[in-house]
């Protein structure tokens, strides 16, 4: 996890694997001493009711391999087996996913002022955005990365804090809307928990990606989504996508076209097409409006299946 405190007037960066932290430290983009936070909340807890409580330093390699999460939670299990490579996967964290730094080119260059690093403009903006957003919500134009955010939106998961309590993936994330900030963790606030609530009756779920060829750790687009289809019938559906928006998005235009609609090709191609309501796309990023909409239209027909 990636927040800041300031302690002895010295700014000091919390690190549990240190993943996206370390990176930073070499590039020099990120400097100051470091705080050890390798003790703390990890691993798969289970509630008499079924649901799942996860660690905020649980490897994301646990999540993925983990078979009684998988059965239950297919989406979460899924997003965390896409993710980067084994060896990042055995090393970061849940927490340290959903607070990771922007992966921006811009960001990631020390000698270039951004936004989020107390620029007065997001340079990527009239620069090369090729990998940016297609639904232009705030100042910066880079996507958020956390792939796990997008599965826990579409699971409406809780977050626990050493502060705060119940908060939501839009809640910890924002709207989009301030270009300075990854997330709204206060200084030296660490993530401790995440809490999976009950499932649909019958529910399906499932996670896909559209990757680069040559840039495959970071997905250009990808989607989560859960329905539960009673006598043909979709009766409960969510869709929860990144890579197009500074934070992960729901795609609720899709869902209101799926509900309580018969689960067939033309209804999930119209649904397809409603992925894409409210996208503004920058001059370099139309593209993901297609690959979106491709996904979505996949997804559910594999879930429909």
């Amino acid at each position: 996890m990636n927040v800041t405190s300031t302690p002895a007037q010295a700014v000091a960066e919390l690190r549990a694997a240190g993943t996206d932290l370390s990176e930073r430290r070499r590039s020099g983009v990120s400097t100051g001493p470091l705080i050890d936070i390798a003790s703390g909340r990890y691993g798969i807890s289970w509630g008499d009711d079924g649901t799942a409580t996860l660690g905020a330093l649980t490897t994301i390699a646990a999540i993925a391999a983990d078979a009684r999460l998988g059965a239950a939670y297919p989406g979460i299990a899924a997003s965390a087996q896409g993710i980067a490579t084994p060896q990042v996967r055995n090393l970061a964290t849940l927490g340290g996913n959903l607070a990771q730094r922007s992966r921006c080119w811009y960001f990631r260059n020390p000698g270039i002022d951004c936004l989020k690093k107390g620029g007065s403009n997001c340079p990527a903006r009239s620069g090369n955005h090729l990998y940016g957003v297609a639904f232009d919500l705030g100042p910066c134009v880079a996507p958020h990365p956390s792939t796990m955010a997008v599965a826990l939106l579409a699971y409406d998961a809780r977050i626990t804090t050493e502060r705060r309590d119940g908060l939501t993936i839009t809640e910890l994330l924002g709207d989009g809307s301030n270009g300075r900030a990854d997330h709204a963790l206060l200084p030296g606030e660490m993530i401790t928990k995440i809490v999976l609530p009950a499932l649909q009756t019958g529910e399906h779920a499932t996670y896909k990606r559209a990757i680069s060829r040559t840039h495959a750790e970071w997905a250009l687009v990808e989607v989560c989504a859960r329905v539960e289809i009673v006598d043909g019938t979709f009766r409960f559906v969510r869709l929860a996508a990144g890579g197009i928006a500074p934070v992960p998005l729901r795609l609720t235009a899709c869902e209101r076209t799926l509900q309580g609609m018969s689960a067939n090709a033309a209804v999930i191609a119209e649904a397809a097409k409603q992925a894409t309501s409210g996208a503004n796309p920058l001059p370099m990023t139309g593209y993901k409006l297609d690959l979106l909409q491709g996904l979505v239209r996949d997804i559910l027909e594999r879930l429909a299946a």
